[in-house]
């Protein structure tokens, strides 16, 4: 039996398993940085379908309140200033800009656009990474009303 044992050790099938080892370690430090990558892709792409359904919500309360019937000394770009700073102060994320454009016709439209900056697991990424430039995720929500107005015009 200790001869059978030794001439399985020198079989052409073990010599073919010591060749192969560690292939599945070299395989794991190829594909592990592949799967860093992917997962911080997956994560900013969820982090950025909630910002957006949290940002549509804060910017339509936001054109409720304030554009829907305006003081009278308020003009379209107070307004549009007032809507942005409850937009802000309403996400309360440190990754994400608002800016609120309005435009006065027949009804006043409002185009109010979150612009998200993807992160590393949230720490700040570089705007770029080997010389390529990452681009800002943005997300634009416009509402269009036409406010109470008590004998005035916006302007």
């Amino acid at each position: 039996m200790g001869l059978s044992g030794r001439k399985a050790s020198h079989s052409p099938h073990s010599r073919r398993l010591q060749d192969e080892s560690g292939q599945m370690t070299v395989e794991l430090c190829v594909l592990f940085p592949v799967l860093i990558v992917v997962a911080v892709i997956c994560v900013n792409a969820l982090v950025f379908i909630s910002e957006c359904a949290s940002f549509d919500r804060a910017s339509r309360n936001a054109v409720r309140t304030f554009a829907s019937s305006p003081s009278t000394q308020d003009g379209l770009q107070e307004l549009a200033a007032q809507i942005e700073t409850a937009v802000i102060q309403e996400m309360e994320v440190d990754d994400i800009e608002c800016s609120v454009e309005a435009a006065d016709g027949s009804v006043c439209t409002f185009a109010i656009t979150l612009s998200y900056s993807p992160t590393l697991f949230g720490m700040g990424l570089r705007d770029e990474v080997w010389g390529v430039p990452l681009p800002k995720l943005s997300h634009t929500s416009r509402l269009a009303l036409e406010p109470y107005l008590a004998d005035r015009q916006l302007e």
